[in-house]
């Protein structure tokens, strides 16, 4: 049980101070999960035939070839070739040169019969955080669709909104249970990092550098990297 004032009298350092160590980091989990979920209620969407259309899909980075990047490119495909969006922005990470998640992200997209003109690279997403706030402060886009499963479609709209970016999310497949588990565990903590970095810390994105423009007169698309 966690007491919310420890009882003066049998307050122990080391025994009791650990247990209300445990006591706060599961409260603090708890509110963090609190407001990322309610944020994100009726804001997205299974079904991509009932997804209102939008100019730009974010689709979230993983690593390349594993099942949420998979389902990732599937239901960004699907999405573009449905008409629900123009252009998709695809984020990852690219911080070293043998490791290049927007290229990988292209690549498979193409091979599911996007346009390489229809695709826009940041290889600057490090984090959630970066691909969102980078979508409006590098790329100029303050409404967009994201892509990836549910749980990382709560925070990413959650983190959307505290940084001014009308967010919407499309919820590619998610793993069963018993491959998804170190996933959600994970989840849990990135929750409560995501509160400390957007309403305590303001952080902002690792790069922002010059703007870029989404559209079809952009010359920038996805520059080789080589």
């Amino acid at each position: 049980m966690c007491p919310f004032y420890p009882p003066p009298l049998f307050y122990t350092p080391g025994v009791n101070s650990g247990v209300l160590s445990a006591c706060r980091s599961r409260r603090r989990a708890f509110s963090s999960n609190w407001l990322i979920v309610n944020a994100s209620q009726h804001l997205t969407w299974n079904d991509i035939r009932t997804v209102p259309a939008r100019n730009v899909g974010l689709v979230l980075g993983a690593k390349p070839g594993n099942r949420y990047f998979t389902r990732r490119i599937n239901t960004a495909a699907a999405l573009y070739h449905a008409g629900k969006v123009k252009w998709l922005l695809v984020s990852g990470d690219n911080g070293k040169k043998e490791y290049d998640e927007p290229s990988a992200m292209q690549q498979a997209l193409m091979a599911k019969g996007v346009p390489e003109a229809a695709i826009f690279c940041d290889y600057a997403g490090f984090s959630t955080l970066d691909s969102v706030v980078r979508a409006r402060k590098v790329f100029g886009e303050s409404r967009i669709t994201i892509i990836s499963q549910a749980f990382h479609n709560q925070r990413a709209i959650w983190l959307a909104q505290q940084y001014g970016i009308d967010a919407i999310g499309v919820n590619a497949p998610d793993l069963n249970k018993r491959h998804g588990t170190y996933t959600r565990l994970r989840e849990k903590l990135a929750r409560v990092s995501a509160v400390l970095d957007a309403k305590i810390l303001h952080r902002q994105p690792k790069y922002l550098g010059a703007g870029i423009t989404i559209g079809a007169d952009s010359a920038h698309g996805c520059p080789s990297r080589q």
